[in-house]
């Protein structure tokens, strides 16, 4: 099997990356059957986004603080593992933001596309599905939308819910909400297009970000799943996508 080895900056990362070429080879992830990234969870958000056109599989190895998307590190059995691992589709969502001057900015986000207030104001926000208008003005210090992968990153931070893999479900959740104050979010069909519309940006200033991707003082932002724009991430059988999320439900901590 031809492995294109990426790392993050770190001196472990790079220093596993060195072991891993001199045993397995190393091509150009261009000409690569497998991409095998080594880092924490960003490191591997970035891989997924830089490499999601060639259409290669990508297998995760943590060197870093988080390790959601990652299987554990270890030189020895690579293609073996390979071999074994359980591949997960995961489906970016597609945001389109338009920002004071009217300039439209497109982005993708494996894990959420989140608004948050840029002021010391709460921001004011209209939230519509599938062009009908579900709150008429959610105060917040922001909300979003997240994906299955996503819903134990910033989701759950958000006391957003988890999500399995294969539900074909969105999150929809607030960022301490103070108007409606007992909402707590929805669970959205993943085909739902989410509209949010900032009502008072001079005053209340909002940012979007989609994933590491942030655009400032923005108008409205569109939210739609890419049913096209898929990637494949593989899991060893032991520590797979879904278990995880599901034992993360019943984590103490």
């Amino acid at each position: 099997m031809r492995f294109a080895f990426v790392a993050s900056d770190t001196t472990v990362a790079q220093q596993a990356r060195r072991k891993l070429v001199e045993r397995y080879g190393d091509v150009p992830a261009e000409q690569a059957e497998l991409i095998v990234a080594l880092g924490g969870d960003g490191f591997m958000l970035r891989t997924l986004h830089a490499h999601r056109a060639l259409d290669v599989p990508v297998y995760g190895m943590k060197l870093g603080r988080v390790g959601f998307l990652m299987n554990k590190h270890k030189l020895d059995d690579l293609p073996e593992r390979v071999a074994r691992a359980h591949a997960a589709e995961l489906f970016p969502l597609e945001m389109l933001a338009t920002d004071a001057a009217g300039d439209s900015h497109r982005a993708l986000a494996f894990n959420e596309v989140s608004l948050l207030r840029q002021s010391n104001q709460a921001a004011h926000i209209e939230v519509k599905l599938n062009e009908a208008v579900k709150l008429p003005n959610l105060i917040c210090d922001g909300v979003m939308v997240a994906t299955p992968a996503g819903s134990t990153a910033y989701n759950l931070s958000a006391h957003g819910p988890i999500l399995p893999l294969d539900a074909n479900v969105l999150a929809l959740t607030p960022i301490s909400p103070f108007r409606p104050r007992r909402w707590r979010g929805a669970i959205l069909p993943h085909r739902t297009r989410v509209s949010l519309r900032v009502l008072d940006p001079g005053k209340r200033p909002v940012s979007a970000t989609a994933d590491f991707h942030e655009v400032r003082d923005v108008r409205t932002v569109e939210v739609v799943q890419s049913a096209a724009q898929g990637v494949r991430l593989l899991f060893d059988p032991e520590h797979n996508l879904e278990q995880r999320i599901l034992d993360e439900q019943f984590a103490a901590d």
